[in-house]
Formats: structure tokens, sequence, C-alpha cells
């Protein structure tokens, strides 16, 4: 603080607060003067509400005063506010406090910080009394709803995606209307950006354009491989347009009032057309794939009798309404003769017309179920039979004699037999006999001589047993064992 009588220049700073939110939040009476009576206040300010921007105001006032003092300037902290109760009664508040401040510190000149339009006011009020050489007003930099919004921008225009979808079609759209507003008139302008902006979102809405793209390369794959549909999807293209010519041209030569009529005579006319399109299409389809050696779906062969069911009835149900408005003459059965006998021709009302289209419709869906539950079925009972497995020889079956070449199973399991099992010609159990050496040279066999029944066991086991597989000893060994002679 400057002290009375000084002669260096004396400069107050002060921090205007019209709406008293200091008061309000920290509880303190202004004015608040000298340098760590602000800076105490800074942090009760803060601590009751940190998104006040009144804190970077002191701040700010605090910066101010050190500026000033680093260029030899004696300076006075000090805050100011109002009261809450009026706006006249907040200024004359201010005004009060200037006095006294000025009376007691005697500033040659002040400068003023506020941090909205409203604190600005109170600006006059400190010129009435004391010289003002600058008005600071704090602008915070990073508010929370302004900042959010400069990053969502930022990210938005970063995103082509999103510009084009955006972008593009605002742009379009002030490009256009003031040239339909020219040449049309701005309502009808209006009307034409609207309905066009109405047609986008739907076209976003319902993604068209994944369809779009998904056909296109559908379309390309199907080029690519070859597939017949390609052909009887263009047919069926074709067929339509033709039946909706059909349909447009029976309608343009009705004389008939209301929409109703014209729509049936519409529908009547082009659903054969369309009712073979379908048909078409769907027969491409199902010959696709039979040509891919594939198990052949349900869905696709029944398609056919679908399309040509509800063709038959969407006729029917036209017909009845046209014949009652007398548009399309009666049905009539053509003549059935065999051997000159048979069912002469005659005309069906327009129920029996009605009844006679629906039962065929119906007739034909059962048809096409059956024929499709029975090949299904066939298909699933050929698919799910397992190939025959041959028998397993038992553990310990042997080869036939012309089959000695010829390694079972069992056999590649059987261990390797020894070396005395080999020279002997049978199997001895430990047991009953002991290993044996053999002299091959003289044919006399040393070591203990087997009892009869157990010589008797070993023939019986070696003889279910038969040759071991690439033993070529067995049988020249065999004649010079004394113990089997």
């Amino acid at each position: 603080m400057a002290e009375n009588g000084s002669s260096c220049v004396t400069t107050l700073v002060v921090c205007l607060d019209r709406t008293d939110d200091v008061g309000r939040k920290t509880g303190l009476r202004t004015p608040i003067v000298g340098w760590e009576a602000v800076r105490a206040l800074v942090t009760d300010v803060g601590l009751a509400d940190p998104e006040d921007s009144g804190v970077n105001t002191l701040l700010e006032s605090l910066r101010v005063a050190q500026s000033l003092r680093d260029g030899d300037e004696e300076t006075v902290v000090a805050v100011v506010s109002g009261d809450r109760d009026s706006m006249v009664s907040a200024d004359r508040a201010v005004a009060h406090q200037l006095d006294e401040l000025i009376a007691e510190y005697e500033p040659d000149s002040a400068v003023v910080v506020t941090d909205s339009a409203e604190d600005e006011r109170l600006v006059p009020i400190v010129e009435s009394r004391v010289q003002v050489d600058a008005v600071d007003r704090v602008v915070v930099r990073q508010a929370r709803d302004i900042e959010s919004t400069y990053y969502l921008l930022k990210q938005f225009l970063a995103d082509e995606e999103l510009r084009q979808t955006v972008l593009v079609p605002l742009g379009l759209t002030l490009l256009v209307f003031p040239i339909l507003a020219t040449l049309v008139g701005p309502a009808e302008g209006a009307a034409t950006i609207t309905a066009v902006i109405g047609l986008f979102l739907l076209y976003k809405g319902f993604s068209v354009d994944d369809l779009i793209a998904g056909l296109a390369r559908q379309a390309r794959d199907s080029l690519y491989s070859g597939q017949v549909s390609v052909v009887t999807y263009v047919v069926a293209i074709g067929l339509t347009l033709v039946g909706l010519f059909v349909g447009a041209l029976s309608v343009s030569s009705l004389e008939a009032e209301g929409a109703v009529v014209p729509t049936m005579q519409f529908v009547f006319d082009s659903i054969p057309w369309l009712a073979a399109a379908g048909l078409t299409a769907s027969a491409g389809r199902l010959l696709d794939e039979l040509i891919q050696d594939e198990p052949l779906r349900a869905s696709y062969l029944h398609l056919p009798f679908v399309v040509v069911s509800v063709g038959l009835v969407i006729r029917g149900f036209s017909g009845f309404f046209l014949e009652q408005q007398g548009q399309v003459d009666s049905f009539v059965v053509p003549s059935i003769m065999v051997n000159q006998q048979g069912i002469e021709s005659f005309a069906l009302t327009a129920g029996q017309r009605l009844a006679m289209f629906v039962g065929l419709g119906v007739l034909l869906s059962l048809v096409g179920v059956q024929i499709v539950s029975r090949y299904t079925g066939s298909t699933v009972q050929g698919g799910t039979d397992k190939p025959e497995v041959p028998p397993q020889k038992p553990t310990g079956s042997t080869s036939a004699p012309g089959e000695q070449g010829r390694t079972t199973d069992t056999q590649a399991e059987r261990p390797e037999r020894s070396d005395p099992e080999l020279t002997d010609g049978g199997s001895k159990t430990a047991s009953n006999v002991a290993p044996e050496r053999t002299d091959r040279g003289g044919g006399e066999e040393t070591g203990p001589v087997e009892s009869p029944s157990t010589s008797a066991a070993a023939a019986e086991t070696d003889s279910e047993q038969g040759p071991a597989e690439g033993d070529d000893t067995v049988d020249g060994d065999e004649d010079d064992d004394p113990t089997r002679a």
C-alpha cells in the first residue's frame, strides 16, 4: 500500500463487482484492500464457485498490480462490490466505497478491471472521482460450453463423411433457393427445397445408399461369376416395365371417376406381367442353385409357387371389383368335348370367378408346399446316410493263409515276440517254462524240457495265431525242435 504524502505516483487497481458476487459467495464486506487480502479472496471465491469468472478477474487485478509495481509505481489493489437490492443501490454503494478509497489512499489514477458489460457500467462512476488510465476487461479463454462447441465443430469438420452428409446438402440448399425464388417464387422455392430435404432424410434414414451399394456389388459379382440369374433379372426388369406400361395405358383410357376403379384396372392388367417377372427372376435364382451343386434351399424352390399363387389371388380380386363395375366381361369357361360328349361353355358370376382364382391360388400354394417338403425330406434323408464301416476283426484274429503280406490293426498293435519264441515256434508262459537257448548249428537244445501239457497248449496257441509276419525262421526251425516232435 502507498503511504499518504508519498511523492511517487499511486495507481488504484480496482476490481468492480456490480452484483456483489463476492459478498454472496464469501460473506465478506467490501471494499477489500491490499495484495494479501485480495490474494486470499481469490482462494475463497474459487472454493465457493470454481466456475465463476470472478476468480479470473481477481487474478487479473493482482497481475496488473504486480506489473505496475515492477515499473516502480505505487499500487493499491482493491475490490469494490455493489448491492443486491437494486441497480441504483448497487451503483451508490460502489460510489461510496470509491470515495472511501480515494480519501484514504489519494491515488493519482486508476485501472479498472471488469469481467462483463454490466460491470463496465460502473466505469463512469470511477471516472467522475479519479482519472482512469485503462479499463481491462477479462474474457475467459476456455468457457466450457464454448470450448465444447468449438472442439465438436472441429471434429465435425475433420470427418469427411459428415462433411459430405451435412455441409454439401446445406450448401446446395443455400445455392438453389435463391435461384428458385427468382424463377418460380419464394413459396414454390421453399416448398421444393423442403421436399428435397425430406427425400434426402428418408434416403439416409432407410440406408438406401447401402442397399444400392449392395445391389451393385451383387450385380458385379454375378457378372464375373457367370450366373444365369443375371439374364433372368434383366428379363424380369423388362417384364416389370411392360406390366407397368400396360397398366398405365389401360388406366389412361378409363372415364371412371374416383381412384378405386383406375387402381383396380391398373392392377388387373399389370399383374400377369409382374407375376411373370417374379417367376422369371425366381427361376434364374433356382437355376443358379442347381448349377452350383450345393444343397437346394427350400425358399428358392417354393418361391415360384408363391409368386404365381399371389398373382392368381390378386387377379381374382381385381377382376371381381371390375366386373361389379362393368369394366370387364364375365369369365367364360370354354367347352370341353371328349368323343362328342363333354361340358358346354358357360359364364361365371363375379363371386364364382373370385372363388375360382382364390381356390387356384391356394391349391397351387399347397402343391408347392407338398413338392418342397418331399424334395427337402428326400434330400435330408439321402444326405444323412452314413457309409457302412467294415467290421473290425476281433483282437487276436489271424489273417487268411493267402493274406500273409497284410498287417491288420490287431497285428500292428501286437508286441513283438522275443527271440526264444521265434526259434522254438511257440509261445511259452513265464509260469511254465523258462527262457531257452537253441543251438542252431547241431539242432541240439539245452535247458529245461516242457511238459506234455505245456507243449500241447503252446502248439494250440501257435496254430491259432499262425506264423508271424516276416518270420522266416519259424518253418525251418520247427523240424529241429525235438519237443514238438
